[in-house]
């Protein structure tokens, strides 16, 4: 079984200049292009508040308002993998003022997931910009009585059964990493599913769960303050933020070398040239380097890239975790 997680592509590395990003006019410039003056834009993030991914919605939401002036509201929809909140953007008007800022887990792997869906994550969704290129880190509790992966390994051989670990959702990019580590390790542990991340951070703090993925910004945080261990990067490389830290592969433990996403999506059937505008308007924004330092000190890459290219990126990913899902022969809804 250890083989088939094996991961043979590498992500495509889209990471723009600052410079590059700041080429592209804000879509505000003309009177006549999206957003209108004094009309809200709502950004529905699907997630809880509190955890990473919102933090970085939160910033570039402000940047944008600061930018052009309009209303932008960032809205916490958590639960059920993502869908209660992805479900309420595909069922908006296609005029660019409700978007969704998710990750990976909703259009690349929730398909594959769920026998049913609310929504369909091509046909209802348009996708408008991939902010940034996130990871996931296995990080333990403090307290653990292991210092490293490969102890973890062996006290997990040495007391079958007895360590658990969390997701921030059934499903989720956390649980998966965490069954690929399970399955290419020969290890057991218990899966305990949380509500949201902020949940599962918490009860990871707490030594409720032993070791979980969590995304970046959470473990860079979370380490700085000495509240907990890392123990490897499910990235093909070292992040730029965590030099020392090894990544998973380079501890023998093969098929966690996947980088994610953070991303904007606008309701389906939204034409060509507003999808590009409303882009326009994100990347302007996302271009600031005051955004780039923030978001780079917490592990993320500042990414960009559009409407076009970006439905490639969803594509591939779509179906390269289809693969994965299928090899851990894994259903949330038999």
């Amino acid at each position: 079984m250890r083989n088939i997680f094996r991961n043979n592509w590498r992500p495509f590395a889209f990471t723009l200049a600052v410079g590059m990003l700041s080429a592209a006019a804000p879509a505000c410039a003309s009177s006549s292009t999206w957003p209108a003056s004094g009309k809200p834009i709502t950004i529905v993030a699907p997630f809880s508040a509190g955890s990473g991914a919102d933090g970085l919605v939160r910033r570039l939401a402000q940047q944008v308002n600061k930018e052009t002036g309009v209303p932008v509201i960032v809205e916490n929809k958590p639960g059920a993998s993502t869908t209660i909140g992805a479900d309420a953007v595909a069922r908006a008007k296609p005029d660019g003022y409700t978007l969704l800022y998710t990750y990976v887990l909703t259009h690349a792997q929730n398909p594959h997931l769920f026998k049913k869906l609310p929504y369909d994550a091509f046909k209802d969704f348009t996708p408008i910009l991939k902010v940034v290129d996130s990871a996931t880190i296995l990080a333990v509790n403090k307290d653990a009585p292991f210092d490293s992966m490969q102890a973890l390994i062996e006290y997990a051989r040495q007391h079958p059964g007895e360590l658990n670990y969390g997701s921030y959702n059934v499903g989720s990019t956390a649980h998966l990493n965490s069954e690929i580590l399970l399955r290419n390790t020969g290890i057991d542990a218990v899966h305990i599913p949380y509500k949201g991340s902020a949940d599962a951070l918490i009860g990871l703090l707490a030594g409720d769960i032993h070791f979980g993925f969590v995304d970046t910004a959470t473990a860079v945080n979370q380490a700085r303050a000495g509240k907990l261990k890392l123990f490897g990067t499910a990235t093909d490389k070292r992040l730029a933020v965590l030099p020392d830290l090894p990544t998973l592969a380079e501890q023998g433990i093969e098929g966690l070398d996947i980088v994610g996403w953070q991303a904007i999506f606008a309701p389906g059937n939204v034409p060509d040239e507003l999808a590009e505008q409303i882009a326009g308007v994100f990347r302007h924004a996302l271009s600031d380097p005051e955004i780039v330092k923030s978001f780079e000190s917490q592990g993320v890459q500042v990414s960009g890239a559009g409407p076009k290219e970006f439905a490639s990126i969803v594509r591939r990913d779509y179906e390269h975790w289809g693969q994965i899902i299928k090899a851990l022969d894994l259903k949330l809804d038999q």
